[in-house]
């Protein structure tokens, strides 16, 4: 399977999971926000195609050598910059559940008004954008392992979880377009090989009877 280098979007999977204000006591006002933009070993369905469900997970490991130098916060993958790391308010850390955000999104009017909108509950998702490194597939299971990233480049907060038809959904699928086509290619020619073996099985039961 070849690698892609191109910048893929995934939204974390999983609902017990959520983006939250985080509420702590003082005098004056936080505005931190948490959650994960990934998790490990915890596989998911990209994508539908074909009867077939495509699936994938980020290995334990696969953060352990990526390039994650001032990684910015952002709403949608677009737009204004809420926090970063090089000015000390966001934090990424990899834990044993996978990639923690940490976000102080008190430094503008801007920023203030997203950490409303999560505490709110209005927006609950995460999301990253990534390049890969390296990647294993399993073709029992049509499940593509992420077991290296090479770079990270933003997290976001997000207000639409990922569907057929996003963006972020389109990224992944034409991450496996190679991957569909062999597997395509292979069924067609499974099926041909099995009409031929048929065709041949009926012409000597055909000779037989005479």
């Amino acid at each position: 399977m070849s690698i892609k280098n191109d910048r893929q979007y995934r939204v974390v999977q999983l609902p017990e999971i959520q983006f939250r204000a985080v509420e702590e006591e003082g005098e004056d006002p936080q505005y931190i926000v948490e959650g994960y933009a990934t998790t490990y070993d915890d596989p998911y369905t990209l994508f539908e195609y074909d009867g077939i469900k495509y699936n994938e997970t980020i290995s334990r490991d696969a953060l352990a050598g990526a390039d994650m130098s001032d990684v910015i916060f952002l709403y949608n993958h677009e737009g204004m910059v809420y926090a970063r790391q090089s000015n000390g308010t966001l934090e990424l850390s990899s834990d044993d559940k996978g990639l923690h955000v940490r976000a102080d999104l008190g430094s503008t009017e801007e920023s203030r008004k997203m950490f409303e909108s999560i505490k709110a509950g209005l927006v609950t998702q995460m999301s990253w954008a990534f390049t890969i490194a390296d990647e294993t597939y399993d073709e029992e299971t049509h499940t593509r392992t992420i077991t290296s990233v090479r770079k990270v480049y933003d997290v976001s907060a997000v207000s639409i979880p990922a569907n057929p038809n996003t963006d972020i959904a389109e990224s992944a699928r034409r991450s496996l377009d190679g991957v569909i086509k062999a597997e395509e290619e292979k069924r067609r020619s499974e099926r041909e090989r099995a009409e031929k073996v048929e065709r041949l099985k009926n012409l000597l039961k055909g000779a037989s009877e005479e």
